[in-house]
């Protein structure tokens, strides 16, 4: 995707070109393979090759996907990776034979994605990452055959336990998001809320071992007090030397190994 906010100006095809873009892929599948082909907005043309498998429209410059993309009714895989898109058109839930979708690299906000996601049932792989989501839709907990999901390089907080707790997920990337680091403090409270039978007594009145157990548990939580009272230490990240060299990274690893079927 291409720097700043100016897009620049892009290419057409014609339905020519788009048919003589078809691949066949090694399991038989038809592929429509438009990337990199300097795109600014989506070819209108290639509804009329509806008909395929598999649709790449990835690393071009185009900003809206219409609703007419629900033409494509066989298509299984579908991706639009590293676009200017900032919304998803709700007519994508009729796709209900997409397997994967990738938007990662894109401009994408949670309210661009739309509720008719959750109509996308057989869906096992989706790719959200390298956007600016700050939530993440509870619906996306409807899709029980998801097996992979990227959530990597948002603004996320949270992640919703619909999700984490899907049947068939495998695979959940969260990585280089805002998430809150859990308070050091909380663990002490933790600690004293399960005491829950506390009895005072004088030492003289306890056994030898029991005495030793009263101590160790007593070194024990003072350890816990001074661990949450304690300044944390800010982390040095030395080998870290470009901010997006991790998430380019991630982003290759992801589509090599989910561009298989």
């Amino acid at each position: 995707m291409a720097k700043g906010g100016k897009v620049p100006k892009g290419k057409k095809i014609t339905l020519k070109v788009a048919k003589n873009c078809i691949k066949v892929t090694f399991d038989g599948r038809k592929r429509l393979d438009l990337s990199k082909m300097g795109l600014t907005n989506f070819p209108k043309c290639i509804l009329r090759l509806n008909d395929v498998d598999e649709l790449d429209l990835s690393r071009n410059l185009i900003r809206k996907i219409p609703d007419s993309i629900s033409k494509f009714q066989n298509l299984r895989w579908l991706d639009l990776h590293s676009n200017y898109i900032d919304k998803l058109p709700e007519s994508i839930g009729q796709m209900t034979t997409l397997l994967y979708l990738n938007v990662s690299n894109n401009r994408l906000t949670t309210n661009g994605l739309p509720v008719e996601l959750n109509q996308l049932k057989n869906i096992r792989t989706v790719n959200f990452g390298l956007n600016h989501l700050d939530s993440v839709p509870t619906t996306l907990g409807a899709l029980k055959e998801l097996h992979e999901v990227g959530l990597h390089d948002n603004l996320l907080n949270s992640i919703p336990h619909s999700i984490v707790k899907l049947p068939k997920l495998k695979k959940l990337n969260t990585k280089r998001n805002p998430f809150p680091k859990p308070e050091e403090s909380d663990t002490f409270v933790d600690s004293i809320k399960r005491l829950d039978n506390l009895h005072l007594v004088d030492e003289k009145d306890l056994c030898g071992p029991c005495l030793r157990k009263c101590q160790l548990a007593r070194d024990k939580l003072n350890k816990i007090k001074n661990m949450a009272t304690a300044t944390p230490r800010k982390a040095i990240f030395s080998s870290l030397i470009a901010p997006n060299s991790m998430a380019k990274e991630s982003q290759e690893e992801w589509r090599v190994c989910s561009a298989s079927p």
